[in-house]
């Protein structure tokens, strides 16, 4: 006879060592340079495990040790650092008018940043794929011949990516249910290190928790590109949502009788308030698919004092703080950042929009929400991407020795 045991079992040994091993690594992120005994002293792990772990983690190339400290009190102490110099992580990102790659060590400084125009709206899928295949490439390429091993790749996109890495719908860039994970599994020869693909938004609201400086458990981060979209991290974890879709705040219904969306719709925020149309506002007579030298020219004039280009700035900012103000309401966020493009106009729309917050939000000051401009360049969702790669270590996946 078998005897069915329910509720929790003793976890295993190895599984223990894995979270104690991540433990001392996320302390030594945070508060390095420290001692062993620091680490014992603050993770309530005894001096003799703490030892152990560290000997592992300088075995596996993860922590290096600097030299002792004698400012201190008592005997001199070894102090001990993050290293990661065997190894990187690797985040890109496709978009309307270009693709990122960005590349970080474990201590998350970055190894290369390198952005390239790309005519993501006029590109099919395959010739897209083709190109972030050849991204990867070179950027895997360069880590080899700086004897560095990649963790992982991440892939950000902006539309709806399921669990498998199937992008289910793309509007910007007109993709429906494209399959690149599998795709680029195959352009890169099934490599060795993880491959996940993931929405934008949602790696650029990763590197704005780990990289922003913001400090806060409830943050939401806007791409201001092509699309708007939201990665939104709630009590400290990314939201997303039943089937990994919630984000899509471009989309918000606004205005019934708006314009037409890329999506297919009429009125979404993101055909009132998305580059397409502040370009179409502030400088009618534009032309070309590249983003880059119109948001220059929007800044060059509104910085002029230019005053269509500062009214269309206004209006802008009125239809994002509108939109704001329902994601506020339903999930009262400390922060909210303009990211993307957004970055370099937030002087201009960040005014009007948190009048407009004010002006639609049910609890007084706007529940304490904050926007503010994104401290990130427009790498952040494949900065992001690679810290996905960080945030797997952190939590006790390590490159074996």
């Amino acid at each position: 006879m078998i005897t069915k045991h329910s509720g929790p079992q003793p976890a295993d040994f190895a599984d223990v060592r894995a979270t104690n091993l991540a433990v001392v690594l996320r302390h030594l992120r945070l508060n390095a340079p420290c001692s062993r005994a620091d680490i014992a002293a603050t993770t309530g792990l005894n001096k003799a495990t703490v030892s152990s772990l560290v000997t592992d983690l300088i075995e596996r190339r993860l922590v290096r040790e600097i030299g002792t400290t004698e400012n201190r009190i008592g005997r001199p102490a070894t102090m001990l650092v993050l290293d990661g110099s065997p190894y990187a992580a690797i985040g890109l990102e496709v978009n309307a008018d270009y693709l990122t790659a960005v590349a970080l060590d474990l201590a998350g400084e970055r190894l290369l940043s390198w952005r390239r125009s790309f005519t993501g709206t006029t590109s099919s899928p395959g010739q897209a794929i083709a190109s972030l295949a050849a991204l990867a490439k070179r950027a895997v390429g360069k880590m080899a011949r700086e004897e560095r091993r990649v963790l992982g790749l991440t892939v950000g996109v902006p539309g709806l990516v399921d669990p498998d890495g199937v992008v289910s719908l793309a509007p910007n860039i007109g993709w429906q249910r494209v399959d690149l994970r599998k795709s680029l599994l195959s352009a890169l020869n099934d490599p060795v290190y993880p491959l996940l693909v993931e929405n934008d938004a949602n790696l650029a609201v990763m590197a704005e928790q780990r990289f922003g400086g913001h400090g806060v458990a409830n943050l939401v981060a806007l791409t201001g590109n092509a699309g708007i979209g939201a990665g939104i991290v709630a009590d400290g974890r990314l939201l997303r949502g039943g089937r990994g879709f919630a984000g899509e705040f471009g989309h918000l219904p606004l205005a019934a009788d708006g314009p037409p969306c890329a999506c297919g719709r009429r009125g979404c925020l993101e055909s009132l308030a998305g580059l397409g149309a502040i370009i179409k506002r502030a400088l009618p007579d534009a032309e070309g698919t590249e983003f880059g030298p119109h948001v220059d020219e929007i800044h060059r004039l509104a910085k002029a004092a230019d005053q269509r280009v500062l009214d269309a700035l206004a209006v802008t900012g009125q239809h994002l703080g509108h939109g704001i103000s329902l994601v506020a309401n339903l999930l009262n966020p400390s922060v909210v950042t303009l990211g993307g493009y957004f970055t370099v106009l937030a002087p201009w729309l960040i005014p009007d929009a948190s009048r407009e917050l004010l002006a639609r939000s049910v609890a007084a000051d706007a529940g304490g929400t904050r926007i503010v401009a994104s401290a990130l360049d427009v790498s952040a969702a494949a900065a992001g991407g690679a810290s996905r790669v960080l945030d797997a270590i952190d939590e006790g996946v390590l490159p074996t020795p």
